[in-house]
């Protein structure tokens, strides 16, 4: 046996809780899990890396009420590469042991809650299996995104052949912990017009890029502006949670992001950059100054032309009013989504309960046949369609036909008319930079801004992320893409900061995204544009399949669905610099455990 991939033995787990009488010695820890005697217990890495809440790392020493002890397995219950979820009767960890070492972590990924004992185990790190977050081990530090949380860490020891494990009680019950930030050390006026770092946007990119830089010991000014009205928000929950508030979706409250001194200014437009003064002018009139600026603007939806333009309840999704007021103007109502991209299909999706009917009007001949082939598009469009979806592809909106301003029908240019009360565009995007074309920042063709490898733009000083960027992609010889993808966003945020920091660090994470639509979850790894031919196993009409999409015999990319954690496993062979050919497709697909080799050190 052994590896992350094989099925532990079943194990009784006795599990003895004891609350420490007297604090324990913290020096001489040593290494993890090897038997020691009672004070060499080692907390997966360097003390204080446990969290109280979401903010604050824990003092050094607490109370022994504040710690619980259980005694959660047999030394030999575990093998090398194994995982075990331990109850500690206060909460729960993850028991990991790989070259012979006990360590214990939070066992609940802090980005949405997937239990990691369900993910990957290699090489130091636990890959999540919902969307592809790596945690050390030894640390708990997150190592690849998405996600903005670490996980607590626990010590562990072995005596007379028990596991052991000590945790502090509320990092059991709050699963995650941020990093130590620094603080600003300047005295700073908040009207003065000059920020050290200023930061447009406040998306993935942009707050990873502002938390990174407190989190490297920065402590001169950092301000963030945003043209919306809310702190950061999870902006992919929209289409699949219509009617979560901007309270329920916020990535950070205004009080963290005031307690680390990362300013906040929102309803701020940026009209144009001079890169010559650096400064950066807003449609109000504010001018403020930089010595370092990070553009993280994402994208807007593409512009479509058609006939009643001033008809109302005609929405782009971007924000979470809007999502609320489609949510409350489609109840009981027809409802028209344009455009069958992975935002479109989640919105329609979500309003197969709510609305009395829903029309999907795209121009291909199925959903996502550009991003994942025909065939599986062809299964994802059945399970819209045994949900009461209808499908009007290979057709294109002529006219929104309103009555008293409100929207009554959409007409299409086929000659078909749709009774709608409210309406979704979700044709694409493209990258919200229109107010860089004076700037002397080079852009491409399509308006997306070209950056190194550090992230770093044609301007002195001038970085950028996202959806808003071209950047090298070392899988395809440094070929510059763009990549539109949340966790991506999180990575270049990173990159940016360190770049800022003088310590650039190339980027080396495998691209991840996710699409929920009727309970069901889509993953997708890799980077698979340009990919000439599909690999299928399972069953798409039961939607339990894996996809591998190759090019030049080369495996690029890989989907599932009810297939997990296949994506992650293949992320974590791709992210080791390993290739993957399609005779390993075809060699391995009946026994996923074999994939393993890839894995060995």
């Amino acid at each position: 046996m052994g590896g992350c991939f094989s099925k532990p033995k079943p194990v009784e787990v006795k599990v003895e809780l004891s609350l420490l009488e007297k604090e324990k010695e913290v020096d001489g820890l040593s290494p993890n899990g090897k038997a020691s005697p009672f004070a060499d217990s080692r907390p997966n890495g360097a003390l204080g890396h446990g969290s109280d809440d979401d903010s604050t790392p824990l003092p050094l020493y607490h109370k022994p009420r504040d710690y619980v002890e259980a005694s959660v397995c047999h030394v030999k219950d575990l093998e090398n590469g194994q995982m075990r979820e331990v109850d500690l009767g206060s909460g729960r960890a993850l028991l990991i042991k790989e070259h012979g070492e006990f360590s214990a972590i939070a066992h609940k990924c802090p980005h949405y809650g997937a239990p990691l004992v369900k993910g990957v185990l290699s090489k130091g790190h636990v890959r999540c299996p919902w969307h592809g977050a790596c945690f050390n081990i030894a640390t708990g530090d997150l190592e690849d995104f998405p996600g903005l949380d670490s996980l607590p860490i626990f010590q562990v020891r072995v005596e007379k052949d028990k596991v052991i494990i000590r945790a502090n009680k509320q990092a059991l019950q709050s699963q995650k912990r941020s990093k130590p930030m620094a603080r600003c050390s300047a005295v700073i006026n908040s009207n003065t017009g000059f920020s050290h770092v200023l930061i447009i946007g406040s998306g993935p990119a942009a707050l990873v890029c502002a938390e990174t830089l407190r989190q490297e010991g920065f402590t001169d000014r950092i301000v963030m502006c945003t043209m919306d009205r809310h702190p950061p928000y999870d902006r992919p929950k929209l289409s699949k949670s219509l009617e979560s508030t901007a309270e329920q979706l916020r990535l950070r409250s205004v009080e963290f992001l005031q307690d680390h001194d990362i300013e906040l200014l929102t309803e701020k437009e940026v009209v144009a950059i001079d890169v010559k003064t650096r400064s950066v002018i807003f449609e109000d009139g504010l001018r403020m100054e930089y010595k370092k600026l990070f553009i993280a603007t994402g994208s807007k939806p593409k512009t479509m032309i058609y006939k009643g333009q001033d008809v109302e309840n005609v929405f782009h999704l971007r924000t979470p009013d809007d999502a609320n007021s489609i949510a409350r103007l489609a109840n009981n109502k027809n409802a028209v989504i344009v455009g069958t991209s992975f935002v479109g299909m989640e919105v329609a999706a979500a309003l197969t309960d709510k609305a009395h009917s829903v029309s999907v009007i795209g121009i291909e001949t199925v959903p996502f046949k550009h991003a994942l082939g025909e065939k599986v598009g062809k299964a994802i469009m059945k399970l819209f369609e045994v949900n009461r979806v209808k499908f009007y592809m290979l057709n294109e909106v002529s006219e929104m036909v309103g009555q008293h301003g409100q929207l009554k029908e959409v007409a299409l240019k086929s000659g078909k008319v749709l009774r709608a009360d409210v309406c979704v565009i979700g044709a694409g995007s493209i990258p919200a930079t229109g107010f860089l074309k004076q700037s002397g920042i080079h852009m491409d063709s399509r308006g997306f801004i070209t950056v190194n490898k550090m992230m770093q733009t044609s301007a002195d000083g001038v970085y950028a992320g996202g959806d808003v960027v071209v950047f090298p992609f070392p899988p395809r010889n440094n070929k510059k893409v763009n990549i539109p993808h949340w966790q991506m966003a999180h990575v270049h945020g990173r990159a940016a900061a360190l770049s800022m920091m003088g310590r650039a660090a190339e980027i080396k994470t495998v691209p991840y995204f996710w699409s929920a639509m009727f309970g069901k979850t889509l993953r997708y790894a890799g980077y698979g544009e340009g990919f000439d031919d599909v690999i299928i196993q399972g069953d798409l009409d039961e939607l339990r399949f894996v996809a591998f999409y190759t090019r030049s015999e080369e495996v690029v990319a890989v989907a599932s669905m009810n297939y997990d954690p296949i994506v992650s496993r293949v992320a974590e062979v791709l992210g080791s610099g390993k290739t993957i050919k399609k005779r390993d497709v075809e060699m391995f697909s009946k026994a996923w455990q074999d994939w393993r080799h890839f894995l060995a050190d």
